[in-house]
Protein backbone atom coordinates (compact mmCIF):
# COMPACT_ATOMS: atom_id res chain seq x y z
CA UNK A 1 0.00 0.00 0.00
CA UNK A 2 1.01 3.35 -0.87
CA UNK A 3 3.00 5.03 2.27
CA UNK A 4 1.36 9.08 3.03
CA UNK A 5 3.17 11.00 5.10
CA UNK A 6 2.51 15.09 5.73
CA UNK A 7 5.09 17.40 4.18
CA UNK A 8 5.47 20.68 3.87
CA UNK A 9 6.61 23.03 1.00
CA UNK A 10 8.35 26.31 2.26
CA UNK A 11 7.60 29.54 0.10
CA UNK A 12 9.11 32.94 0.78
CA UNK A 13 7.38 36.48 0.02
CA UNK A 14 4.73 39.21 0.48
CA UNK A 15 1.06 39.80 -0.17
CA UNK A 16 1.33 40.76 -4.18
CA UNK A 17 5.40 40.25 -4.39
CA UNK A 18 7.16 37.26 -6.21
CA UNK A 19 7.74 34.23 -3.85
CA UNK A 20 11.06 32.27 -3.07
CA UNK A 21 10.29 28.61 -2.80
CA UNK A 22 12.86 25.58 -2.76
CA UNK A 23 12.73 25.73 -7.34
CA UNK A 24 14.71 29.19 -6.79
CA UNK A 25 16.69 27.69 -3.75
CA UNK A 26 17.95 25.00 -6.09
CA UNK A 27 18.49 27.42 -8.75
CA UNK A 28 21.05 29.60 -6.38
CA UNK A 29 22.71 26.03 -4.75
CA UNK A 30 23.42 24.85 -9.21
CA UNK A 31 25.24 28.30 -9.68
CA UNK A 32 27.23 28.19 -6.57
CA UNK A 33 28.28 24.65 -7.77
CA UNK A 34 28.70 25.29 -11.58
CA UNK A 35 30.05 29.49 -11.67
CA UNK A 36 27.52 29.50 -14.58
CA UNK A 37 23.82 30.49 -14.87
CA UNK A 38 23.58 28.79 -18.28
CA UNK A 39 24.84 25.66 -16.86
CA UNK A 40 22.71 25.64 -13.69
CA UNK A 41 20.16 26.36 -15.55
CA UNK A 42 20.59 23.16 -17.16
CA UNK A 43 21.14 20.96 -14.09
CA UNK A 44 17.70 21.89 -12.61
CA UNK A 45 15.65 21.90 -15.88
CA UNK A 46 15.28 25.31 -17.02
CA UNK A 47 15.75 27.30 -19.86
CA UNK A 48 18.00 29.75 -20.24
CA UNK A 49 16.15 32.82 -20.45
CA UNK A 50 13.95 31.11 -17.55
CA UNK A 51 17.00 31.22 -15.33
CA UNK A 52 18.27 34.72 -15.75
CA UNK A 53 14.45 35.49 -15.60
CA UNK A 54 14.74 34.16 -11.89
CA UNK A 55 18.14 35.85 -10.70
CA UNK A 56 16.98 39.08 -11.74
CA UNK A 57 13.60 38.65 -9.75
CA UNK A 58 15.81 37.46 -6.87
CA UNK A 59 18.09 40.44 -6.86
CA UNK A 60 15.03 42.51 -6.79
CA UNK A 61 13.59 40.86 -3.65
CA UNK A 62 16.55 41.78 -1.49
CA UNK A 63 18.48 44.58 -0.63
CA UNK A 64 21.73 42.78 -1.47
CA UNK A 65 22.43 40.85 -4.46
CA UNK A 66 21.92 37.18 -4.77
CA UNK A 67 23.92 36.59 -7.52
CA UNK A 68 26.75 38.60 -9.11
CA UNK A 69 26.44 37.65 -13.13
CA UNK A 70 28.41 38.62 -16.03
CA UNK A 71 26.10 37.91 -19.44
CA UNK A 72 27.71 35.73 -21.31
CA UNK A 73 25.36 34.32 -23.91
CA UNK A 74 24.26 30.53 -24.02
CA UNK A 75 27.76 29.27 -23.85
CA UNK A 76 27.75 31.23 -20.49
CA UNK A 77 29.45 34.12 -18.52
CA UNK A 78 30.69 34.23 -15.03
CA UNK A 79 28.26 34.07 -12.10
CA UNK A 80 29.08 33.80 -8.54
CA UNK A 81 26.30 33.51 -5.64
CA UNK A 82 26.86 36.07 -2.98
CA UNK A 83 27.47 36.18 0.94
CA UNK A 84 24.03 37.27 0.72
CA UNK A 85 23.02 34.38 -1.24
CA UNK A 86 24.74 31.96 0.66
CA UNK A 87 22.80 33.12 3.98
CA UNK A 88 19.80 32.73 2.24
CA UNK A 89 20.21 29.45 0.84
CA UNK A 90 21.57 28.63 4.68
CA UNK A 91 18.21 30.39 6.22
CA UNK A 92 15.99 28.72 4.16
CA UNK A 93 17.38 25.21 4.64
CA UNK A 94 17.15 26.01 8.62
CA UNK A 95 13.47 26.78 8.25
CA UNK A 96 12.61 24.16 5.79
CA UNK A 97 14.00 21.61 8.69
CA UNK A 98 12.04 23.30 11.11
CA UNK A 99 8.76 22.69 8.95
CA UNK A 100 9.42 19.16 8.22
CA UNK A 101 10.10 18.33 11.94
CA UNK A 102 6.86 20.15 12.71
CA UNK A 103 4.68 18.79 9.46
CA UNK A 104 6.00 15.23 11.24
CA UNK A 105 4.82 15.72 14.67
CA UNK A 106 1.84 16.97 13.54
CA UNK A 107 1.26 13.42 11.06
CA UNK A 108 2.29 11.89 14.34
CA UNK A 109 -0.23 13.59 16.68
CA UNK A 110 -3.18 13.61 14.04
CA UNK A 111 -2.22 9.85 12.88
CA UNK A 112 -5.54 8.23 14.62
CA UNK A 113 -7.98 10.48 12.84
CA UNK A 114 -10.54 8.77 10.50
CA UNK A 115 -8.68 11.53 7.35
CA UNK A 116 -4.79 11.65 8.60
CA UNK A 117 -3.65 14.66 6.98
CA UNK A 118 -2.08 13.75 4.28
CA UNK A 119 -4.89 11.89 2.90
CA UNK A 120 -7.16 14.75 3.99
CA UNK A 121 -5.05 17.55 1.83
CA UNK A 122 -4.00 14.85 -0.59
CA UNK A 123 -7.79 14.41 -1.73
CA UNK A 124 -9.11 17.93 -1.29
CA UNK A 125 -6.22 19.73 -3.34
CA UNK A 126 -6.16 17.05 -6.27
CA UNK A 127 -7.48 18.95 -9.32
CA UNK A 128 -8.41 17.12 -12.92
CA UNK A 129 -10.25 18.47 -15.16
CA UNK A 130 -12.04 14.90 -15.57
CA UNK A 131 -15.61 14.90 -14.44
CA UNK A 132 -15.25 11.35 -12.88
CA UNK A 133 -12.43 11.03 -10.44
CA UNK A 134 -12.79 8.06 -7.75
CA UNK A 135 -10.21 6.89 -4.56
CA UNK A 136 -10.20 2.91 -4.84
CA UNK A 137 -8.15 0.43 -3.67
CA UNK A 138 -6.78 -2.18 -5.80
CA UNK A 139 -7.90 -5.24 -5.63
CA UNK A 140 -6.35 -7.76 -8.40
CA UNK A 141 -4.10 -7.18 -10.94
CA UNK A 142 -3.78 -9.81 -14.00
CA UNK A 143 -0.76 -9.18 -16.15
CA UNK A 144 -0.93 -9.50 -19.97
CA UNK A 145 1.76 -9.45 -22.55
CA UNK A 146 0.99 -6.13 -23.40
CA UNK A 147 -2.03 -4.73 -21.09
CA UNK A 148 -2.71 -5.45 -17.43
CA UNK A 149 -6.29 -5.48 -16.02
CA UNK A 150 -6.74 -3.77 -12.69
CA UNK A 151 -9.63 -4.05 -10.66
CA UNK A 152 -10.38 -1.57 -8.11
CA UNK A 153 -13.13 -1.27 -4.52
CA UNK A 154 -14.37 1.96 -4.97
CA UNK A 155 -16.60 1.13 -2.09
CA UNK A 156 -18.30 -2.06 -0.60
CA UNK A 157 -20.90 -2.64 -3.13
CA UNK A 158 -19.09 -1.21 -6.45
CA UNK A 159 -15.88 -2.02 -8.59
CA UNK A 160 -14.28 -0.40 -11.20
CA UNK A 161 -11.79 -2.23 -13.68
CA UNK A 162 -9.44 -0.53 -15.66
CA UNK A 163 -6.84 -1.75 -18.49
CA UNK A 164 -3.81 -0.38 -18.84
CA UNK A 165 0.04 -0.97 -19.86
CA UNK A 166 1.83 -3.66 -18.05
CA UNK A 167 4.73 -1.11 -18.10
CA UNK A 168 2.88 1.58 -16.44
CA UNK A 169 1.19 -1.19 -14.13
CA UNK A 170 5.15 -2.33 -12.76
CA UNK A 171 6.15 1.32 -12.81
CA UNK A 172 3.29 2.68 -10.65
CA UNK A 173 3.54 -0.17 -8.66
CA UNK A 174 0.47 -0.77 -8.82
CA UNK A 175 -0.73 -4.55 -6.55
CA UNK A 176 -3.13 -5.32 -4.67
CA UNK A 177 -3.86 -2.54 -1.90
CA UNK A 178 -2.60 -0.20 -3.63
CA UNK A 179 -4.86 3.24 -3.81
CA UNK A 180 -5.26 5.04 -6.63
CA UNK A 181 -7.45 7.44 -8.79
CA UNK A 182 -9.52 6.12 -11.53
CA UNK A 183 -10.53 9.04 -13.88
CA UNK A 184 -12.91 8.49 -16.33
CA UNK A 185 -13.67 11.59 -18.61
CA UNK A 186 -17.93 12.54 -18.81
CA UNK A 187 -17.77 11.74 -22.77
CA UNK A 188 -16.41 8.14 -22.34
CA UNK A 189 -19.89 7.58 -20.47
CA UNK A 190 -22.57 5.79 -21.99
CA UNK A 191 -25.82 5.97 -20.74
CA UNK A 192 -28.42 3.38 -21.22
CA UNK A 193 -32.44 4.43 -20.12
CA UNK A 194 -33.42 1.56 -17.06
CA UNK A 195 -30.85 -1.50 -16.50
CA UNK A 196 -30.13 -3.93 -19.91
CA UNK A 197 -31.32 -6.74 -20.40
CA UNK A 198 -28.58 -8.18 -21.68
CA UNK A 199 -24.58 -8.82 -21.49
CA UNK A 200 -22.87 -5.98 -22.54
CA UNK A 201 -18.63 -5.72 -23.29
CA UNK A 202 -18.45 -2.78 -21.27
CA UNK A 203 -16.20 -3.88 -18.12
CA UNK A 204 -17.63 -1.23 -16.09
CA UNK A 205 -21.63 -1.44 -15.86
CA UNK A 206 -23.10 0.95 -12.97
CA UNK A 207 -26.74 1.21 -12.32
CA UNK A 208 -28.56 3.79 -10.51
CA UNK A 209 -30.85 6.85 -10.75
CA UNK A 210 -30.65 10.25 -12.69
CA UNK A 211 -29.63 12.72 -10.33
CA UNK A 212 -29.66 15.51 -12.58
CA UNK A 213 -29.93 17.25 -16.52
CA UNK A 214 -28.50 20.23 -17.58
CA UNK A 215 -29.56 20.90 -21.55
CA UNK A 216 -26.81 23.23 -23.66
CA UNK A 217 -27.00 23.97 -27.58
CA UNK A 218 -25.47 20.70 -28.07
CA UNK A 219 -25.10 18.31 -25.37
CA UNK A 220 -26.63 17.10 -22.04
CA UNK A 221 -25.00 16.56 -18.65
CA UNK A 222 -26.40 13.87 -16.81
CA UNK A 223 -25.68 13.13 -13.56
CA UNK A 224 -26.23 9.01 -12.10
CA UNK A 225 -26.36 8.48 -8.39
CA UNK A 226 -25.06 5.19 -8.16
CA UNK A 227 -25.34 4.76 -4.33
CA UNK A 228 -22.82 4.92 -1.60
CA UNK A 229 -22.63 8.76 -2.22
CA UNK A 230 -21.03 8.25 -5.79
CA UNK A 231 -22.02 9.87 -8.95
CA UNK A 232 -21.06 9.79 -12.23
CA UNK A 233 -21.40 12.25 -14.94
CA UNK A 234 -22.15 11.53 -18.73
CA UNK A 235 -21.89 13.93 -21.51
CA UNK A 236 -24.34 13.13 -24.28
CA UNK A 237 -25.57 14.88 -27.29
CA UNK A 238 -29.22 16.32 -26.64
CA UNK A 239 -30.27 14.39 -29.52
CA UNK A 240 -29.58 10.96 -27.39
CA UNK A 241 -30.60 13.02 -24.39
CA UNK A 242 -34.08 13.30 -25.75
CA UNK A 243 -34.39 9.96 -27.27
CA UNK A 244 -33.67 8.19 -23.94
CA UNK A 245 -36.33 10.42 -22.48
CA UNK A 246 -34.01 10.61 -18.83
CA UNK A 247 -35.30 13.05 -16.19
CA UNK A 248 -34.15 13.39 -12.61
CA UNK A 249 -35.77 10.28 -10.60
CA UNK A 250 -35.32 7.70 -13.61
CA UNK A 251 -33.62 4.60 -13.72
CA UNK A 252 -30.71 4.51 -15.63
CA UNK A 253 -27.19 2.52 -16.44
CA UNK A 254 -23.43 4.04 -16.85
CA UNK A 255 -21.40 2.02 -18.96
CA UNK A 256 -17.27 2.67 -19.93
CA UNK A 257 -14.47 0.51 -21.38
CA UNK A 258 -11.85 -0.42 -19.18
CA UNK A 259 -9.40 1.36 -21.16
CA UNK A 260 -11.03 4.85 -21.18
CA UNK A 261 -10.45 4.50 -16.82
CA UNK A 262 -6.99 5.98 -16.40
CA UNK A 263 -5.41 4.88 -13.09
CA UNK A 264 -3.29 7.99 -11.01
CA UNK A 265 -1.27 7.38 -8.30
CA UNK A 266 -2.37 9.35 -5.09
Amino acid sequence: MTDSHLTAALSLGRDGASRVGQDRIRLLEAIARQGSISAAAREVGLSYKAAWDAVGTLNNLFPEPLVAAAPGGRKGGGATVTPAGHALIASFARLQDALDAAARRLDRELAGLAYPPATLFRNIMMQTSTRNAYRCTVTKVIEGAVNSIVEMKLTDELALTAAITERSASEMGIEPGTEVFALVKAPFIILAAGIPSSPVSARNVLGGTVASRRDGAVNSEIILDIGSGKSVTSIVTIDSAERLGLQPGDAATAMFKAGHVIVALP
